[in-house]
């Protein structure tokens, strides 16, 4: 039966029956269309959609049969895109008509009254949701944006906020959408409550969560901010104190958050259970041990008759998981299973042992390294593909790119390969940080007119790996240009290679401590060879030649410096000498971080020998660093440094080879370089041949930094002293100094903050209590 007779097939009367009738079959009726063969199809109603969009949608084509089916199928393909609010098909003649109306586009999309967060963050976060310019305009997509924005705010603090969206109309059928806040004031914890606690105080365990009650770091903290994720924190920390305590049956019952009226005040209760203190009956050991059972015994750190320790249980599972990792079992489950006595208070564990299979390393994946090379990472890893997995190669292999001081961050992981039951992927990621430093600076006086300075050098010159330095500076009085580079892998077994050529000249002013110059001219290249995976030593010699003039008002120390050496028995006049100094070195490094290092130890030992040139010296030093974390975060750090400097023969030590001490680097508190023997006349600090350094530091993580290690503040106790050639390396005339201070591997490069408050200054010291130091980063 058709739809229509021939006396009303005029073409506007077709067409409006096809859309009847495929939106009564829309609804459920029982009316049909009569098929036809489509021979043309036409879109109408597109303004910024494309023609081809909506054929792509089609269910139909030219030259097919149009029907009943395909009527539907086309109305809810066109729907479904979201970008249509009214769909209709008409028939006019042959030709299948597609009549549209477009949902609105987004022109434009604003925020008013946002202070807590940057209205770009905002503008990208909605427009992940489909709120955003370009976007197709969805009522409810804005409303999901809307309860979104709120949601952000909650999380912050901020719960009287209130959100008024305004939808406005445009030309060229767009809106613009604007995005009202009111923030209203931040929610604050006004009081931390805990019910049920006997063995411990309230502010024992208050101590314990990351939320709190306000104090003088809160606007940076934000720890008097109601967060849910930050309480869950906080819930673990509770339990993790109690097991730690013996309290292995503690429970937290219950938590409950309530917030005032006028939404300013949040008062938070946690219920607990504290239960009673258990110690270690015994330990025993079950499953595949290899024969190993006394080697992995000897992990564990739970000893009988002790307190239990949670903490200690979970290390002893993991070292004995990383033990037969390093057999190659990458999958080894270790599970504890206690066994509580209640009547005795005593719990006891059966380690169940199930190493898996010994697993294999299929590729070895890097990956975050944006300037630097591969290869550089590569040649690092001790760990290698096709091999048995070892735990420690891994380690290590991290530790070694860590110290290479190019990346802020290192870490690694070993998912199991899919497809695969005995192999695993090493994927190692980094963070790069600025490896340059650069410094520049100018000056404008009328001694000296225009003088200019800077300084350049390159740790990881193109990602290659290489280090490239180079130094000017036009000062009339001290002037400098050297150039300098370091290649870690001068061949390909490690052999490093490093050189210097440089010119420098010091002349100082005339004005109250006397004139004299000094000119040195030279270069200098070294080897290094590593003969363990930590250790490495150094061979090296240089070419120097250094001319010293002075007249009758140079100080004392360089007259009788000219005296010695061959010039005049006043000391006026000028002295040459030539030296070719031969250097050997040693050092040794196990810390797992160049830059922020919590573990591990570093030292170092040079000799620097002269007895081919006319001033014949030697010069010896020795330091050594050591980092332990007391707490995992918080890590105590000591350096030490002795050095000792003397003429060969009847030679004087040289003058221009002193060492000096003060300062950061040294003994905070004391103005750079001013410890030791001064001149009696203009009081300069003369330096000396020997000198004795001692540095303690507490480091702990920024409040509010979580685990960024680039951001810390240390407590210090410094000590140290400079002493003269010949004179011996007394305690009692060291000076210390103690006090707080704040170190950031900024953006820009590193930057040192220190406030020090010397210990036992004698008259003549002279003192710098605020000190700081800072590189700028490239």
């Amino acid at each position: 039966m058709k739809l229509y007779s021939d006396r009303f097939a005029s073409p506007s009367f077709r067409r409006s029956l096809i859309g009847a009738a495929v939106l009564a079959m829309c609804a459920g009726q029982a009316l049909a269309i009569e098929p036809f063969t489509v021979k043309d199809i036409r879109v109408e109603g597109i303004q910024r959609t494309e023609a081809g969009t909506v054929f792509n949608y089609l269910p139909v084509r030219v030259g097919e049969t149009f029907n009943d089916d395909k009527s539907v199928a086309a109305i809810k393909a066109l729907y479904a895109t979201g970008i249509f609010k009214d769909v209709r098909l008409e028939q006019d003649g042959n030709v299948l008509v597609v009549l549209v109306e477009e949902r609105p586009a987004i022109a434009k999309v604003e925020f008013t009254g946002t202070k807590e967060f940057e209205k770009d963050t905002l503008v990208k976060a909605l427009k992940d949701i489909g709120v955003g310019e370009t976007k197709v305009f969805d009522k409810a997509s804005v409303d999901r944006a809307e309860q979104e924005l709120k949601r952000q705010y909650l999380s912050h603090g901020l719960y009287g906020v209130k959100i008024t969206t305004t939808v406005t109309p445009i030309e060229r059928n767009r809106v613009n959408i604007v995005f009202a806040v009111d923030e209203g004031e931040i929610a604050k914890i006004k009081q931390i409550n805990i019910v049920g606690n006997k063995v411990f105080n309230d502010k024992e365990l208050r101590e314990q969560l990351a939320l709190n009650t306000g104090g003088w770091f809160s606007w940076y903290t934000k720890a008097d901010q109601y967060s849910k994720t930050k309480l869950t924190g906080d819930i673990e920390s509770l339990k993790s104190f109690y097991l730690n305590r013996g309290y292995i049956e503690m429970q937290v019952e219950s938590t409950q958050v309530s917030i005032t009226p006028d939404k300013k005040d949040i008062y938070i209760t946690i219920n607990i259970t504290e239960g009673e203190k258990y110690t270690v009956s015994n330990i025993k050991f079950e499953g595949e041990m290899f024969g190993r059972e006394e080697e992995l015994r000897s992990l564990v750190l739970l000893r009988r008759g002790e307190v239990y320790s949670g903490e200690r249980l979970t290390a002893t599972n993991k070292l004995i998981s990383d033990r037969l990792g390093t057999f190659g079992y990458a999958f080894a489950n270790v599970n504890a299973n206690p066994e509580i006595n209640r009547d005795k208070r005593e719990v006891g564990f059966t380690f169940f042992i199930d190493p898996g299979k010994r697993a294999y390393v299929r590729h070895m994946n890097i990956a975050g390294n944006t300037t630097t090379r591969d290869e550089v990472i590569r040649r690092e890893f001790r760990q290698f593909e096709s091999s048995w997995y070892d735990a420690n190669k891994i380690k290590l292999s991290r530790d070694r790119v860590d110290r290479l001081g190019y990346f802020k961050d290192v870490t690694i992981d070993t998912p199991e390969a899919q497809g695969t039951n005995d192999q695993v992927d090493v994927n190692l990621t980094v963070v790069e940080k600025p490896t340059g430093n650069f410094q520049i600076g100018g000056a404008f006086s009328q001694s000296e007119k225009f003088t200019f300075q800077a300084a350049i050098q390159q740790a990881n010159f193109a990602g290659s790996g290489t280090t490239v330095g180079i130094e000017l500076n036009t000062s009339k009085y001290s002037r400098t240009i050297s150039f300098s580079q370091t290649n870690p892998y001068y061949t390909d077994e490690g052999v490093s290679r490093a050189f210097e050529v440089y010119l420098r000249t010091t002349q100082p002013p005339a004005l109250n401590i006397g004139t004299y110059s000094i000119k040195q001219e030279g270069g200098r290249i070294s080897y290094g060879v590593p003969f363990s995976e930590n250790d490495t030593v150094f061979f090296g010699i240089g070419l120097e030649r250094s001319r010293i003039s002075t007249d009758g008002s140079s100080p004392q120390r360089f007259l009788n410096y000219i005296r010695d050496n061959g010039g005049p028995s006043n000391g006026i006049g000028t002295v040459s000498s030539n030296a070719v100094p031969l250097t050997a070195a040693w050092a040794r490094d196990s810390r797992d971080s160049a830059i922020t290092p919590t573990i591990g130890r570093y030292q170092r030992a040079n000799l620097e020998i002269d007895v081919i040139g006319n001033i014949k010296y030697y010069r010896a030093v020795y330091e050594q660093q050591w980092y332990k974390p007391l707490h995992p975060k918080v890590t105590l750090a000591l350096k030490g440094e002795i050095d000792f400097g003397h003429g060969i023969g009847s030679k004087p030590y040289p003058v221009f080879k002193n060492f000096y001490g003060g300062g950061i680097g040294s003994v905070r508190g004391y103005l750079s370089s001013s410890l030791g023997a001064v001149d009696p006349v203009n009081y300069d600090a003369l330096g000396g041949a020997s000198r004795l350094i001692g540095n303690a530091e507490l480091q702990m993580p920024f409040p509010g930094s979580g685990q960024d290690r680039s951001l810390r503040w240390f407590g210090f106790l410094d000590g140290g002293q400079v002493y003269q050639e010949g004179q011996k390396m007394r305690l009692s005339e060291l000076r210390y100094s103690a006090g707080l201070g704040i170190s950031w591997i900024s953006p820009v490069g590193p930057l040192k903050l220190s406030y020090a408050k010397p210990l036992n200054a004698k008259p003549g010291d002279r003192l710098e209590r605020f000190q700081f130091q800072m590189g700028t980063g490239f």
